[in-house]
């Protein structure tokens, strides 16, 4: 055997490699496969996707929550100044918003774009309340 891998390692490799390739196919492949059809990443709520930009009551709430966390974040002595709304707003599911925005402050006009999410999911009661919002990112700021 020891000779025969001397004597032959391409064969040794491609062998190997078909190997991997069937294992994966056969074996691995499925399993996933059976993973991804079951519930097992299912998150069902009344706030479904969007692709394209929209204008909702929650994206205005996403938007100003957004605002605030900005504005929070910044030293109490900037200017900042901040639009009536939002460039763009996508949902991305169960009350997960990206908000795409322009602020102007003294050096200028700066586009950013923030990640949030309604945490009490389809219980629309605190919507209003910015404690039940959470910033998951926030892009765009870093110079100012």
């Amino acid at each position: 055997m020891k000779n025969f891998l001397k004597k032959y390692p391409t064969v040794v490799l491609i062998i190997g490699l078909c190997t991997l390739f069937l294992t994966q196919q056969k074996v691995v492949m499925p399993f996933v496969y059976d993973i991804i059809k079951s519930d097992l990443f299912l998150v069902d709520s009344n706030d479904k996707a969007s692709q394209l930009p929209i204008s909702t009551h929650l994206t205005e709430l996403a938007f100003n929550n957004c605002n605030t966390y900005i504005k929070s974040t910044l030293d109490p002595n900037t200017t900042i100044t901040f639009p009536a709304k939002p460039i763009n707003a996508w949902s991305l599911g169960n009350y997960q918003y990206v908000i795409n925005a322009e602020v102007t402050t003294a050096s200028g006009a700066h586009k950013y774009a923030c990640r949030i999410t309604y945490n009490n999911g389809d219980d629309q009661e605190g919507v209003a309340d910015i404690k039940n919002w959470s910033v998951d990112g926030l892009s765009g700021l870093e110079k100012i």
